[in-house]
């Protein structure tokens, strides 16, 4: 299973109905990601961009084809099955934060690891020495209201690489942010994630950030309508 792709989707595609309406979404795509590597995916919205996404994720079920994760035959699994390996392999950051109002910026990034399970302590060490490698490391308890649009988005970066996953997965982590503010981010998940030796795929519209990663695909109404694209060195 080591040599195996990190992500693997064959002939994937998703259709949504609605009484006789059918809306296909995602049309027979085909996708490898391996270990380490950085992927874009571009395309305008409504291209079917997030769709994938949660397809590879094992957040949406395709209407056929298959998505493997680490080897195992990740889309046909049992929901309780694919969420331990999503949980095991997989870090998410999104456009939107999602981070918990309740908790502190320390208690979100350390929520991963108490989903395992993992022994307080152990968590509160790690998520200590993400936040302070994002920056952070004085705003531990500050609640996410208290946080700029920046410094959310290093919180959600951190929370995501605290499982040292193999892949991450980033729908527009920057979309939300300023020119500025986008560029520090997605250079801080660069390099976190090069450090971490993770993969990492970003869906974007942003084609100068696209630009940064080894391949970027173009989706466009639910396909790829390029070849891979090399990104410039």
């Amino acid at each position: 299973m080591s040599d195996a792709p990190i992500l693997q989707a064959t002939k994937l595609a998703k259709t949504y109905q609605d009484g006789k309406l059918k809306t296909p979404v995602i049309q027979g795509l085909d996708f490898t990601l391996k270990a380490c590597e950085k992927v874009a995916i571009v395309g305008t919205s409504g291209s079917g961009k997030s769709t994938l996404l949660h397809l590879l994720a094992g957040l949406d079920q395709p209407s056929s084809g298959e998505v493997r994760l680490m080897g195992m035959p990740f889309s046909s699994l049992s929901d309780v099955k694919r969420g331990r390996l999503r949980n095991q392999y997989l870090g998410f950051v999104y456009q939107f934060h999602f981070l918990l109002p309740e908790l502190s910026a320390l208690e979100n990034v350390m929520l991963p690891l108490r989903v395992r399970r993992q022994a307080p302590g152990l968590a509160e060490i790690e998520a200590k020495r993400l936040l302070d490698r994002v920056g952070l490391s004085h705003r531990l308890q500050h609640k996410s209201s208290e946080l700029s649009g920046g410094e959310r988005q290093r919180v959600a970066i951190a929370r995501a690489l605290i499982t040292r996953p193999a892949c991450v997965l980033a729908d527009e982590p920057t979309g939300n942010l300023d020119a500025h503010s986008a560029q520090q981010v997605f250079d801080l998940m660069l390099t976190l994630n090069e450090e971490q030796k993770t993969a990492l795929v970003v869906v974007t519209h942003d084609l100068n950030l696209a630009a940064q990663m080894d391949r970027k695909f173009q989706l466009t109404e639910g396909r790829f309508v390029s070849p891979t694209i090399e990104a410039a060195v």
